[in-house]
């Protein structure tokens, strides 16, 4: 390719909003635009690499014998109203209406279609396993779209769909689409962690998420030293290290606590400890039922966990009017002791051990001491309800955590009948009788995954592509288009490597600053620089990763090149 030819519209300095190293690249680069907010243009070089990550994720599709197809991308609405999805997905859904009043949306993701073009045309176990994927543009309505291709409103992902008729036989399929992320991931020169990750509006119990660490991550993952845990910070579990003290018990004394309505106020106050404090916080779920949660006062709570334990669609602590309304009651005064007001009262399990502990006493500027939990209290549940913090010992090993901000580049889902029990695709199993398919559900956000390799392969100017999704291998530049012994060499080289890489020759009439400057945003593996000693067969190769360029004759770059991209 000649790039005198090649639309690539670099700049010498990124738009004063873009954030994310990656963004900035890609802008100066030339290879993305965006169109408007968190939608983008692919421009050539752009384009060049998500099809050369598409290539692969299809290779390795293939050695798992997953087909490729295609669904649309206008969906009725009536689909997700059968699955529960349209009123759960929220605002993030794109929701338009046609002439005709019937409502549609933009896929964000195809969980629904699988199952009714494929779910529902499997009637017998003889028919399974099977699986499926396609690459596709999906949409989300991103409050507030950033970090270029990170968080944007149209983005293009790989989702496959697995289809089973065992358990056993959902955990292969599982087991292989993890294999093939692995090895998708590691091809495309992306650093990923999988981790135990929370399956949020997907649906099903069991999912792991592929994460890439960057600074400009909006994840956090927590791991040991030794990788035997990872987990995502919303699903992380930590052990705790506290010990309660061994006093004996004490009968309960009511003390005033006028105006002190935090952890901090009420620890100055009385003089004690937050460890001694159980925090009491009332949440609403679902928007009907109230719950009031009990944790220790240096600790807090984890939503997601307790989403999880509550099987809920949503959680959200009261405002201080609602819990005003519904208890008469400030925040500081809430306790779990005559809590008739609350549906369900739920523990972490940091209290169960504390001994002669502060709660508050259910009347405005006032708190119960020496409360203790199996003496005093009536709780329905108790669990692991805590947000896991840096260096407490893992779960496994019982090793510091540590965490790591990180890009989700991908997510694995173990969906079960999800959704096949609410839309009724059922089979007739060995026995004949009719069981709901078990599904499973695998995607990869391929325009995250540009974003994740940039943030990982940074240089001082510019990007170091790995090989696989370089767009292109190896980069000529030559310094002066008027020496008839630099276009020879040049000529002779491109044609030459062309049979095997893909090759960008620069014959543009620029300055040499202005050619390495875009060379160095281009990021080829290999860089061969045409110059004054074309006559005596003599070229400049360098690696985009910033060390000075070698000099060698055009007999040993052969095998320097095939040694490097081979």
């Amino acid at each position: 390719m000649r790039q005198s030819k090649l639309f690539i519209p670099t700049l010498k300095e990124a738009p004063a909003d873009a954030v994310a190293a990656s963004h900035k690249l890609m802008l100066r680069g030339g290879y993305v635009r965006q169109v408007t907010a968190g939608v983008y243009a692919y421009l050539p070089l752009g384009y060049r690499v998500l099809t050369k990550v598409e290539q692969i994720i299809k290779e390795e599709m293939a050695k798992i014998n997953v087909p490729e197809m295609a669904m649309p991308e206008l969906l009725p609405a009536s689909l997700w109203e059968e699955s529960g999805r349209w009123q759960k997905y929220g605002l993030e859904m794109f929701r338009l209406n046609d002439r005709h009043g019937r409502q549609s949306l933009l896929g964000p993701t195809h969980e629904e279609t699988f199952t009714q073009i494929v779910a529902k045309s499997i009637k017998s176990y003889k028919q399974m396993p099977i699986a499926l994927y396609q690459i596709q543009n999906k949409f989300r309505d991103e409050n507030r779209p950033r970090f270029g291709l990170l968080r944007t409103r149209e983005f293009i992902m790989l989702d496959a769909y697995s289809f089973a008729a065992t358990r056993e036989q959902l955990d292969e399929q599982f087991n292989d689409e993890k294999k093939a992320f692995e090895a998708i991931f590691k091809r495309c020169g992306v650093n990923v962690t999988a981790v135990i990750a929370d399956s949020g509006t997907m649906g099903g119990k069991n999912s792991t998420e592929f994460q890439a660490p960057a600074a400009i991550g909006e994840d956090t993952i927590a791991t040991n030293e030794t990788n035997t845990y990872s987990a995502n910070l919303e699903m992380a579990v930590s052990v705790d290290t506290f010990k309660p003290s061994q006093e004996k018990e004490e009968a309960i004394v009511k003390v005033a606590t006028p105006g002190q309505e935090t952890i901090a106020d009420l620890t100055k106050f009385l003089n004690v400890p937050a460890t001694k404090i159980v925090k009491s916080i009332l949440y609403i779920v679902n928007e009907k039922d109230h719950v009031l949660v009990l944790i220790r006062g240096d600790k807090q709570v984890n939503e997601v966990k307790l989403t999880h334990l509550l099987d809920a669609d949503s959680v959200r602590v009261a405002s201080d009017d609602e819990l005003y309304q519904l208890t008469g009651l400030k925040k500081g005064s809430v306790g779990p002791i005559n809590a008739t007001w609350a549906d369900q009262i739920i523990a972490d399990e940091t209290i169960k051990n504390l001994v002669n502990t502060v709660v508050g006493a259910n009347q405005n500027g006032y708190q119960l001491k020496n409360v203790n939990f199996d003496r005093d209290l009536k709780i329905d549940q108790v669990s692991d309800l805590r947000v896991a913090n840096e260096g407490e010992p893992d779960p496994i090993d019982h090793l510091p955590l540590k965490f790591t901000t990180s890009i989700e580049v991908g997510h694995i889902f173990k969906l079960g009948t999800y959704y096949t029990e609410k839309m009724g695709a059922d089979f007739l199993d060995q026995n004949g009788k009719s069981q709901p398919v078990i599904m499973g559900s695998y995607g990869i956000g391929v325009t995250r995954v540009l974003s994740a390799v940039i943030e990982q392969h940074l240089t001082k100017f510019g990007i170091a592509w790995p090989k696989e999704i370089a767009p292109f291998n190896l980069h000529i530049v030559q310094m002066k288009m008027k020496d008839e012994a630099q276009t020879r060499l040049a000529e002779q080289l491109e044609a030459e490597f062309s049979k095997n890489y893909d090759v960008l020759y620069d014959d543009r009439n620029e300055r040499p600053g202005v050619k390495f400057a875009d060379a160095d945003l281009i990021g080829a593996p290999v860089r061969i620089t045409i110059g004054k000693k074309a006559s005596e067969g003599i070229i400049e190769v360098k690696r985009p990763s910033g060390e000075v360029a070698t000099e060698m004759t055009t007999t040993e770059l052969a095998d320097f090149v095939n040694k490097e991209l081979g």
